[in-house]
């Protein structure tokens, strides 16, 4: 194999990992006035640094489900809003663990953030509640992801 195709088979395959983990986790949910944003992912993918500022273990073991609310605004764009979060996270067996989540904010941007354990290759289902600041108005959602050990 020349050393110029080599060189193009690296390239490719940094791009492809670079964006797959985004593409595969990161969704939304649409209520219309509100929209919930989130993404599952296993703690390993944190950079160390961002991990430590925002208190967070980086383990093989250990996932992170970010979540943020967003309203949609008068000239049809999205700003984050605040509100409270909460959720559970159950196995293939339907045991479930409480998510104790957190409030970051950075600038105008605020989110929510909760850690799990799972184990390699297990199937979880996350029923998350978001309730924007201010009204009484609540966005279920129900997704299931595996994570991998790696």
């Amino acid at each position: 194999m020349s050393k110029q195709i080599r060189h193009g088979l690296a390239i490719l395959m940094a791009l492809t990992l670079a964006w797959m983990p985004l593409a595969a986790v990161a969704e939304l949910v649409d209520f219309g006035q509100y929209q919930v944003h989130y993404s599952i992912f296993a703690s390993t993918f944190l950079d160390p640094d961002v991990a430590a500022q925002n208190g967070l273990k980086r383990s093989k073991s250990i996932g992170v489900i970010n979540v943020a609310i967003m309203e949609k605004t008068e000239n049809g764009g999205l700003k984050t809003i605040g509100g409270q979060v909460e959720g559970k996270v159950l196995n293939d067996i339907r045991q479930h663990r409480f998510l104790g989540f957190r409030r970051i904010s950075e600038g105008d941007s605020v989110y929510f953030i909760a850690e799990f354990q799972y184990g390699n290759a297990e199937l979880l289902t996350f029923e998350v509640t978001a309730r924007p600041l201010g009204g009484g108005t609540q966005l279920p959602i129900r997704t299931a992801h595996t994570l991998f050990n790696d």
